[in-house]
This record gives structure tokens, C-alpha cells and sequence, in this order.
């Protein structure tokens, strides 16, 4: 080994990449150490408002039926038990359909739109 100004010794070029890469290794690993630290964080102090908001929606679905049967109640002594519950279960069903037609319509999006599938048709044609 040939010696430098001021007594150090030259490291071979090999050992000076070869410790860069453990550099790097370590780096990477510190960094995705971090990143699993920080999300677990996120996703214990998220939990809570997760669980409130279940509570939220079974909360409300509950005082949709109290509604839904306030309805029913209200319009017996008009057309009558039977013709009241059927209206409101109509009413209410036509409500439902139409959710369920919009949200699927939405989902929908995940199978990827025209655009995109004409893209990778066109991809997998140039392999």
C-alpha cells in the first residue's frame, strides 16, 4: 500500500465501492425502518377514528329505520297500515337502486376505463 500525505494508508478502489454498498444497504434498510415506524404510528392513531366511524354509520342506519318506521306510522292512519309500508319500502327501494346503480357504475373504474385498456392493448401488440 502506498502511503499518503500526513501517514494514511490508500484503500483499494474495490474496498471503497464495497463499503459504499454497505453504506447503501444500511441506508436502505434504516429508511424502510423509518417508513414501517411512521406507518404503524399513522395506522394506530388512525384506528380509533376508524372505529368511531362505524359506529357513526350504524348509528345513522338505526335512526334511519326509527324514520322509516315514523313514516310508515304517519301515513297508517292515512292509506292504512299495509299501503303505507309498501310506499315507503317503494319509495325507499327506488332510493336504494339508484345508489347501487351509481356506486357500481363508479367501481367500475377500477377494471380501467377504454383509454386505458386500449393502451395496453396496444403495450401487450408491441412484446
Amino acid at each position: 500500500m502506498d502511503a499518503r500525505p500526513g501517514g494514511m494508508s490508500e484503500s483499494s478502489i474495490g474496498d471503497l465501492f464495497g463499503r459504499v454498498a454497505e453504506d447503501a444497504k444500511a441506508y436502505a434498510r434504516a429508511e424502510i425502518g423509518l417508513y414501517r415506524t411512521i406507518a404503524a404510528h399513522r395506522i394506530a392513531k388512525a384506528r380509533n377514528g376508524a372505529i368511531a366511524l362505524v359506529a357513526a354509520i350504524f348509528l345513522l342506519n338505526a335512526a334511519l329505520i326509527a324514520l322509516f318506521v315514523a313514516i310508515v306510522m304517519a301515513l297508517a292512519a292515512l292509506i292504512g297500515p299495509l299501503l303505507s309500508g309498501l310506499a315507503v319500502f317503494l319509495v325507499v327501494g327506488i332510493i336504494a337502486f339508484v345508489l347501487v346503480r351509481y356506486g357500481a357504475g363508479k367501481l367500475s373504474a377500477l377494471a380501467g376505463d377504454a383509454e386505458e385498456k386500449a393502451a395496453l392493448s396496444a403495450g401487450e401488440h408491441l412484446s
